[in-house]
């Protein structure tokens, strides 16, 4: 195609934490989700990694937002910032004098009432893209994981992402039973927090919450590789004086029981409402388990005694439904299920 320079194509997870970026089957751009903006003129000053470090350490004249709550836009003019200033960052890589036609996929929770819809659409347009269509979060996921999500059978996919966490069972094409709840990887992350104030008294950031999730995070304290404790320091919340704790894996599976519950709650609703068919299908291939959630140790062990159905981690959880809206982007005029 001789003007194929002037199409340019990307495949957008955007999602709570990460906004995760593909372009020709490669990942161009990985970055948290975090606008900086300056209070005084409304202006962008910094973006993703960048906006991080600020987050939570600013001064009064700059706010960190973070535009995607529950995995729908709740700060629509910061996410029209952040996906602009992320397109622009992909594009500065390819030097071009004319600014290419932008087709893009994005990922939304199932969950999505019309509005929420209608407002992601919107800042991708306002971002320049030309064509834009949507996928459902738990569909890219299956995509992403490698599932035959056309075949007259059924699979079913549980993403825990940053805002939510989807429950789907997709059969020929379409999500036959879908749950969206809005216990994730942020509720997780506020349990640590809470759960720090209550049993050391200590206060500590979301950042440092997060970190702790990922060093020692665990939803069962029996572990067949247990990881190296978590040392902890931040202000006492009575004196103020420093304190320093060690925080290891079975006290992170004890304060996310209640979290993880609800989840295993939401996955058994869905389970109740599956044909008998595709229930069949399920028992045989087993549920599939994506997102950053599924990164928590032990929580496919934890599900299928629970469930009494196998569960399997998919490769490279994190970056699934990315994935999965790249295949969709490649087959736009194969799968019905892409909404415009």
């Amino acid at each position: 195609m001789a003007f194929s320079f002037l199409n340019q194509e990307l495949a957008i997870d955007l999602g709570t934490a990460n906004t995760v970026i593909f372009q020709d089957d490669k990942i161009v751009l990985d970055e948290p989700s975090i606008v900086a903006i300056n209070n005084l003129n409304g202006k962008m000053v910094a973006i993703g990694r960048q906006a991080k470090q600020m987050y939570e350490r600013t001064n009064p004249n700059i706010k960190a937002v973070r535009p995607m709550k529950d995995g729908v836009i709740a700060d629509f003019n910061a996410a029209e910032m952040m996906i602009k200033g992320f397109i622009k960052e992909v594009n500065s890589r390819h030097r071009s004098l004319l600014t290419p036609n932008l087709r893009c996929v994005i990922g939304i929770p199932s969950g999505s009432t019309e509005v929420e819809i209608r407002a992601v659409r919107d800042s991708a347009e306002h971002a320049g893209g030309r064509d834009v269509y949507l996928i459902y979060e738990p569909m890219a996921a299956a995509l992403g994981i490698g599932l035959d999500v056309q075949a007259p059978k059924g699979n079913m996919v549980v993403d825990i992402g940053g805002g939510t966490a989807e429950i789907a069972v997709i059969s020929l094409g379409g999500i036959v039973v879908q749950n969206s709840i809005d216990t994730a990887g942020d509720v997780f992350t506020n349990d640590i927090q809470q759960y720090l104030r209550q049993q050391y008294s200590i206060r500590v950031g979301e950042i440092t919450s997060e970190k702790i999730k990922i060093a020692v995070g665990a939803v069962i304290p029996d572990l067949d590789e247990e990881p190296e404790p978590y040392i902890v320091s931040g202000p006492h919340m009575v004196t103020s004086h420093p304190v320093q704790i060690t925080v290891n894996h079975s006290e992170i599976a004890l304060c996310l029981d209640k979290s993880i519950s609800k989840i295993e709650q939401g996955i058994m609703t869905v389970l109740e409402q599956t044909p008998p068919e595709l229930y069949s299908d399920i028992v045989e291939n087993g549920i599939f388990l994506s997102g950053g959630g599924s990164l928590l140790r032990g929580i496919a062990k934890r599900f299928s005694e629970k469930i009494d159905i196998p569960f399997h981690v998919a490769e490279d959880p994190l970056r699934a439904v990315a994935r999965g809206t790249c295949m969709a982007l490649k087959g736009v005029d194969k799968f019905p299920f892409l909404m415009r």
